[in-house]
C-alpha cells in the first residue's frame, strides 16, 4: 500500500508542481504527518523533491523530472472500464483507485496533450438522470458543439424547445453534461445560464467570435441547480424508492422520468423516481407490492401506508 502511495505522490506532484503537505494528504486520504513521511522516504531513495518555504510553498520536483507510466493495478483498470459504463467509479467504490489510474495516464502524457486533457475534462461531464423519457434521437450536430465547446467559440443554433417553434439564438458554450444517454450543452444566452438538450438542435452556425467563458465553471454545480429547479415546477412528484434489480424496469417503464440510481443493499436499487402527480406515484407503487419501498417524501409514504390500512379493515 505504501509503495502505490508513494508513486501517486510523485504523479500528483508531476501533474500539478508545488502542492503543500495539507493539499496532497487530502489527495492521499492520509496525515500531513504521513505525507511529511514520505516525502522523507522519496528523498532518500533518490527521487528530486525539494521544499519550498514561505506562504506560498510546498513540495516540488526538480524541473525536467519525468516519470514513465507504471504498470495499472487491477482494481484500476477496472476503475478505467466503470467510467464508461452505465455505473460511476464512486458508486462502485473505486472512486480512489480511479483517481490513482487517471494520475498515471496522465502523467505518461506529452506536455501539450495533458493541457488538452485536462480542458476536456472541465468542460464535460458524464453523470446520470436526464429530465424527459421518450425516443433518443441520433445528435448530428453533437461534433461542432463539442468543437465550440473546446475551442471556446460562439454558436448560432436553431433552437426548438419542448412545445414551441425552432429559434435562432447566440449562444456562448460552455460545457457538454452526459446523462442517461442524451447530450446536455450548457450556455449561456445574453448572459443568462441555460441547457439545451443537443438533440434538439435543428441548425448550427458556428461564429468567428470567442465565446464568452466564467473563469471557473462548476458543471456539476449547474447541473444539480437545473435538477432541483425541474423538480419544483409542473407539480411533479420526485420520490425516493428501493426496488429488486429485478423489478427496475417494470418501475421504470411507469415512472415519469429517473434521475439518479444507485446500488443498495441485497440486490437491491435506489432510484430517484419523477411521477406526474400523488395519485401517479401511488397507482404505480402499489402495482409493486412489497417489491418497492419509499424512503421519501414523507407525504407519499403516509398515502400509500393509509391505503394499505384500508385495506386491512376492509379484509379483516
Amino acid at each position: 500500500m505504501r509503495a502505490d502511495r508513494l508513486l501517486s505522490l510523485v504523479l500528483l506532484l508531476r501533474n500539478r508542481g508545488r502542492m503543500s503537505a495539507s493539499a496532497l494528504a487530502r489527495e492521499l486520504e492520509v496525515s500531513p504527518r504521513t505525507v511529511l513521511r514520505d516525502i522523507d522516504a522519496l528523498s532518500t531513495a533518490g527521487f528530486p523533491v525539494y521544499a519550498e518555504r514561505g506562504r506560498d510553498g510546498g513540495f516540488e520536483l526538480l524541473p525536467g523530472f519525468t516519470t514513465d507510466l507504471t504498470g495499472l493495478t487491477v482494481d484500476e483498470a477496472k476503475a478505467l472500464l466503470a467510467a464508461g459504463s452505465a455505473a460511476t467509479s464512486e458508486s462502485l467504490g473505486m472512486a480512489t483507485a480511479f483517481a490513482s489510474a487517471m494520475r498515471k495516464v496522465m502523467a505518461a502524457m506529452p506536455d501539450g496533450h495533458r493541457e488538452a486533457a485536462t480542458t476536456v475534462a472541465e468542460r464535460v461531464l458524464v453523470t446520470h438522470g436526464s429530465w424527459h423519457t421518450g425516443p433518443k434521437r441520433i445528435d448530428p450536430h453533437l461534433g461542432r458543439v463539442q468543437q465550440a465547446v473546446f475551442l471556446c467559440r460562439r454558436l448560432g443554433i436553431l433552437y426548438a424547445s419542448q412545445g414551441n417553434d425552432a429559434v435562432w439564438r447566440t449562444i456562448d458554450p460552455l460545457g457538454l453534461i452526459h446523462a442517461s444517454g442524451r447530450w446536455y450543452l450548457v450556455a449561456t444566452d445574453a448572459g443568462k445560464e441555460r441547457i439545451y438538450r443537443v438533440e434538439r438542435i435543428e441548425e448550427i452556425s458556428e461564429l468567428d467570435e470567442p465565446a464568452v467563458r466564467p473563469a471557473e465553471i462548476d458543471l456539476g454545480a449547474i447541473w444539480e441547480r437545473a435538477r432541483a429547479s425541474f423538480r419544483t415546477r409542473n407539480g411533479l412528484v420526485v420520490a425516493v424508492v428501493l426496488v429488486p434489480a429485478e423489478r427496475r424496469d417494470d418501475l421504470v417503464g411507469r415512472a415519469f422520468d429517473v434521475l439518479s440510481e444507485s446500488p443498495a443493499e441485497c440486490g437491491w436499487l435506489r432510484l430517484e423516481i419523477v411521477f406526474g402527480d400523488d395519485a401517479h406515484a401511488c397507482a404505480v407503487l402499489w402495482a409493486m407490492g412489497d417489491d418497492a419501498e419509499v424512503l421519501a417524501p414523507e407525504g407519499l409514504r403516509d398515502l400509500l401506508r393509509s391505503r394499505a390500512l384500508r385495506m386491512v379493515d376492509r379484509y379483516e
